[in-house]
């Protein structure tokens, strides 16, 4: 008794205590802020949770957009019992015993539970393993939370017994909407401060916290600490309290590979505006330059290729200086090549005559080169025919000489055909010419083997 007394004492002290953010965590679906097309009136996700049949979920979504709080609203409003674990710093042993503990709750007061898992991507995949049994026969309803993509990260397995729910940042309108909350609230918020915000400092705040209520609500109650006498939140409170952005980019996660993917589509878009803002995203939220600088030599040749060979000349050379200068100076020499690249004339024909000549390789019989390209440096090569036939391209007209070049299985397939887009333009007339030439050389050298009495 004593001891359940002192729990609820200290419950108490850390409900009165903890961050502005934790006091002001909705306690119902109709005060949840946002996420109306997944849990609004009427929604799949709200007649499960509010008829008590709710099955095991996976909430994905940035940082601060809602995934504890709502977790603690669906074990509220089903009437389970909420466990939480951290994948950061639980591991088996916790798992078991929260198992252990739902398993006997429910045979005791037929009381489900519900496993609340935050970050579970950070779980092994025996950690993953441990809980598979237990979600199929129900004895928990798990909700995992993460910030990266399921698909990825949560074993397929588990992933196949659960629903993914994906949770969007919230809007700025949400946001707004939950710091005057904060401020109004007498019971869990600032309100009996009697606080006002300019409207100014409320944009600012919003502005910053991109999305992430956790981040505006805990920066607001730090700010509220230096207010003066007149009680007003200003800008400058606002600023030294935030003191940045709200960082919604992990260089790890999904943010990374999205941002990428953004960066490489926008440069074959060619839209070198769009290209420089997420190359600055990337660079700003601390990406490695180098890695960003070998993409784009990537894209150099990919998207690029023969219609610019310069490309692949000025990406190796931003390259060098991005290894050499470091950031922030070698950030100019990445935006640089980024505008470069996009106003660039575009071809994917290399990167498609390589895929051709590589699938040439895997799908059909590799046959011996061809005997009149190979070396003979013994006499015993030369005795079985090596290089015999061989014709110099130098001793031939513009240096072009029309022989068998691939094994006699592929002769005569076509791997590089050139655009009309850039440089292509030209190579491509100079591949009609030698095209034109290897036919009349072709047909001259038919008719040379043609003796005058063959076939009387």
């Amino acid at each position: 008794m004593t001891m359940d007394l002192f729990e609820e004492h200290r419950k108490t002290q850390l409900a009165s205590r903890a961050p502005l953010a934790t006091r002001m965590r909705p306690r119902s679906l109709d005060e949840l802020a946002g996420h109306q097309q997944v849990v609004g009136p009427g929604t799949l996700l709200r007649k499960a949770i509010e008829s008590d049949r709710l099955s095991s979920i996976i909430l994905w979504g940035p940082p601060g957009s809602g995934k504890t709080t709502l977790a603690r609203i669906i074990a509220r409003t089903t009437r389970a019992h909420f466990a939480g674990l951290s994948a950061v710093t639980s591991g088996v042993a916790d798992l078991r015993v929260a198992i252990k503990e739902a398993a006997d709750r429910l045979g005791m007061h037929n009381q489900r539970t519900v496993l609340f898992i935050d970050e579970i991507h950070r779980f092994n995949k025996a950690q993953q393993d441990a809980i598979l049994p237990h979600v199929e026969d129900g004895t928990i309803i798990l909700i995992g939370a993460t910030t990266e993509n399921p698909s990825f990260e949560v074993n397929a397995p588990l992933l196949s017994r659960s629903r993914v729910v994906t949770l969007q940042s919230l809007t700025d309108d949400d946001i707004e909407s939950i710091v005057r909350r904060g401020l109004a609230d007498q019971d869990h918020g600032l309100g009996r401060l009697e606080l006002v915000i300019t409207d100014e400092a409320l944009d600012l705040l919003v502005n910053q916290a991109n999305g992430d209520a956790r981040f505006a609500l805990n920066a607001l109650d730090f700010a509220a600490t230096g207010v003066n006498d007149d009680r007003t939140v200003t800008v400058e409170l606002v600023q030294s309290a935030a003191q940045r952005r709200a960082a919604t980019y992990d260089r790890s996660g999904d943010d990374h590979f999205d941002a990428i993917s953004a960066l490489h589509k926008t440069i074959r878009g060619s839209d070198p505006d769009a290209a420089l803002y997420w190359l600055a995203r990337m660079l700003e939220r601390g990406d490695d330059p180098l890695y960003v600088a070998r993409r784009l030599v990537r894209f150099a040749t990919e998207d690029i290729g023969l219609a610019d060979p310069n490309a692949l000349v000025l990406a190796m050379a931003a390259q060098q200086a991005v290894h050499f200068l470091g950031l922030p100076e070698g950030a100019l020499a990445l935006s640089e090549l980024v505008v470069y690249l996009a106003l660039a004339p575009k071809s994917n024909a290399n990167y498609r005559a390589y895929t051709a000549a590589r699938d040439a390789v895997a799908l059909t019989r590799n046959d011996p080169v061809p005997l009149h390209l190979r070396n003979a440096p013994t006499s015993l090569m030369r005795d079985l025919g090596f290089s015999q036939g061989y014709q110099y391209a130098h001793d031939f007209e513009g240096g072009v000489v029309a022989q068998q070049n691939l094994p006699d299985n592929i002769n005569g397939r076509v791997f590089y055909e050139p655009t009309d887009r850039g440089f292509e333009v030209e190579l491509s007339h100079r591949q009609a010419r030698i095209r034109a030439m290897y036919r009349q050389m072709a047909e001259e050298k038919a008719s040379d083997d043609v003796s005058p009495g063959r076939g009387a």
